[in-house]
């Protein structure tokens, strides 16, 4: 299995720890990439114009600035920088003992700045996303795909692809052939007996389905047939995923699986309805 993240939009900045150092983390194929966006992505933070080209609004213009400095900036563990909703739920940085241990092995954070982390990588706080042009380097997540081909491409051989990433990143890379299923994770919220989209409660629901993933006490699943049944295990436990203070609770009223034709190499569809 081989659980595939957005990063969070919202990031827990280290007041302490080790500057941020590129041959530190793993994937060092990528540090060459890693190198060009980053020094780009200074550069470009500190024009007049940086908002408007990181296609930031006025509110996060001191995150901004913070990136003039990332060279320098200190890191923490990649599972508690990103500090949205989806990772809340998913509670990678209060993981211990075998469910840590497989979370290292299994789960991917696609990012702008640094093509992909593992969850124990030292990382900085940034603003930087995936749909970016940035100057320099071009859309980042063309710019990006040929490199996480060459990494994740051998990762997930053989591997279940269990994908949670929102469209942006999922365009900086494409499960291969060899991937022993991609399986796309959609949320949908049933409302007076309709089912309705959901976009950013939706990321509570992913990043639960990630905490049962690891935690469960059965084996990670191998096929999309597995993952479903998996799944269904939630339906019925009450609210899912890791509760913060003011973090919505969602309740999985069951899950379906749609799977493409035969040849047509599309992506099967998880769906979670949840009230």
């Amino acid at each position: 299995m081989l659980v595939l993240l957005p990063p969070s939009e919202g990031k827990a900045r280290p007041e302490a720890g080790r500057p941020l150092d590129l041959d530190r983390l793993s994937s060092p194929a990528l540090t060459g990439h890693r190198r060009a966006v980053l020094a780009a992505l200074v550069e470009v933070s500190a024009r007049d114009d940086a908002l408007e080209v990181l296609g930031a609004g006025r509110s996060l213009a001191t995150e901004v600035r913070h990136n003039v400095d990332l060279e320098h900036a200190p890191t923490a563990p990649a599972r508690e920088v990103y500090t949205g909703v989806l990772y809340a739920a998913a509670g990678l940085s209060s993981l211990d003992g075998p469910a840590a241990a497989l979370a290292e092995r299994t789960v991917r954070t696609v990012s702008a700045l640094l093509g992909v982390v593992h969850p124990g990588d030292p990382v900085p706080a940034y603003r930087l996303s995936m749909g970016t042009d940035l100057p320099g380097v071009g859309p980042l997540a063309a710019s990006w795909r040929p490199h996480l081909a060459a990494v994740l491409d051998p990762e997930a051989e053989g591997r279940l692809v269990v994908d949670c990433r929102s469209a942006a990143y999922a365009a900086a890379w494409t499960p291969p052939p060899s991937a022993a299923g991609h399986v796309v994770v959609k949320v949908l919220r049933q409302v007076e007996g309709r089912r309705v989209v959901v976009s950013h409660w939706a990321k509570q629901s992913r990043g639960a389905l990630t905490r049962h993933l690891l935690t469960r006490p059965g084996g990670v699943p191998g096929s999309p047939a597995e993952l479903l049944d998996a799944t269904l295990e939630l339906v019925g436990t009450g609210p899912i995923g890791c509760t913060a203070p003011g973090l919505m609770t969602n309740e999985l009223v069951t899950a379906e699986l749609s799977t493409p034709r035969r040849g047509t190499g599309s992506s099967a569809v998880l769906s979670l309805v949840v009230a």
